[in-house]
C-alpha cells in the first residue's frame, strides 16, 4: 500500500480511473479481494498533511484502541448452531484442529469442553 508522496502521485497518475481503480492501483486491496476504501482515504487525508484522529470513544469517554470487543455472549442460531467466535478460541488458546468431547450438565445448562489427545 502506497503512502505519502507515492501514493499522491500514482493517485494522480490515475486520476481518470474509479476510485475503486485508483485504490486497487495504489495498492489498497485486502486478502480477500476486498477494497479497503477507509484505509485509502485516510492515507490521501494523511499523504496531503492532514492528521487524522480516530474519532471513535470507548465506554468511559476514552479514545477506543481497538475495534469490537468481546462481551461474552452468544446466541443459538435459527439452524441450530451455538457459535462462540475467533475471539473467545484466541483467547483460550484453542487452535484449529484440536478436537474436543462436549461434555453437558442439563440440570445447570453448562457445556464443558474435554481436550482430546
Amino acid at each position: 500500500m502506497l503512502e505519502g508522496k507515492e501514493l499522491l502521485e500514482k493517485a494522480k497518475l490515475l486520476s481518470k480511473k474509479s476510485e475503486d481503480e485508483i485504490a486497487k492501483g495504489c495498492g489498497y486491496v485486502g486478502p480477500s479481494g476486498r477494497i479497503l476504501r477507509k484505509s485509502f482515504y485516510r492515507a490521501l487525508i494523511e499523504a496531503k498533511g492532514f492528521k487524522v484522529v480516530n474519532g471513535r470513544q470507548g465506554k468511559n469517554g476514552n479514545r477506543a484502541s481497538r475495534g469490537r470487543q468481546t462481551e461474552f455472549k452468544t446466541k443459538v442460531h435459527g439452524n441450530g448452531n451455538l457459535l462462540i467466535g475467533n475471539a473467545y478460541t484466541k483467547k483460550l488458546g484453542l487452535k484449529p484442529g484440536q478436537e474436543f468431547k462436549i461434555d453437558l450438565k442439563k440440570d445447570s445448562k453448562k457445556i464443558y469442553l474435554i481436550p482430546l489427545n
